[in-house]
């Protein structure tokens, strides 16, 4: 029973791991990658829809991003959606892809973003730990149901103190090499 609450534990922590990855994806860097749009969505007849499911993304240089619609009457809509996003991005429609620059990255960008990161890796932090109190919560609930011993109890505890540091670790690794890449010019 403690093993569950265990297994469902780590899922979770490692579901927001995965989130705190998505997230960090999103965070530009000096180098243009599709990720960065992965939040953009695209009003597609009339449906909100997301920019990778329509077209397919190619990175020719650091800046620059060509974006190839699957289909040409959406490319009103997609240059329309990407401007009104707030990447800063300026959208060029040369009739077959739409061509992004990116502007170069000032100081004091790169520290919003990092000061982005922060609150991101922290956000995800708090979400483990949050994983964490609901499974000591089913642990000491087992133990005082009497379905498992104080000693099996305490072990599980342990266990799940454990995991908690080693997916916080994580996050704070990825958190590292994201600044890292953030500072670089």
């Amino acid at each position: 029973m403690i093993e569950d609450a265990l297994l469902e534990a780590e899922e979770k922590m490692e579901k927001a791991v995965d989130v705190a990855k998505d997230n960090f994806a999103g965070i530009r860097t000096g180098r243009v990658n599709p990720g960065l749009f992965s939040g953009v969505l695209v009003d597609y007849y009339g449906a909100p829809t997301p920019l990778q499911q329509l077209a397919s993304f190619q990175t020719p240089e650091a800046r620059t991003l060509l974006i190839t619609p699957f289909d040409k009457g959406s490319m009103q809509a997609i240059e329309a959606a990407l401007r009104d996003s707030d990447l800063g991005a300026n959208p060029s429609n040369d009739g077959t892809v739409i061509r992004i620059t990116m502007p170069e990255l000032t100081e004091e960008r790169r520290k919003e973003y990092i000061k982005l990161a922060h609150s991101q890796g922290e956000d995800a932090k708090i979400a483990i730990r949050h994983v964490r109190r609901s499974g000591k919560d089913t642990i000491d609930k087992l133990v005082k149901d009497g379905d498992v011993g104080e000693d099996d109890g305490t072990r599980g505890e342990k266990e799940l103190d454990a995991l908690t540091k080693k997916y916080t670790d994580t996050v704070d690794a990825l958190l590292k090499r994201k600044e890292a890449e953030l500072s670089e010019v």
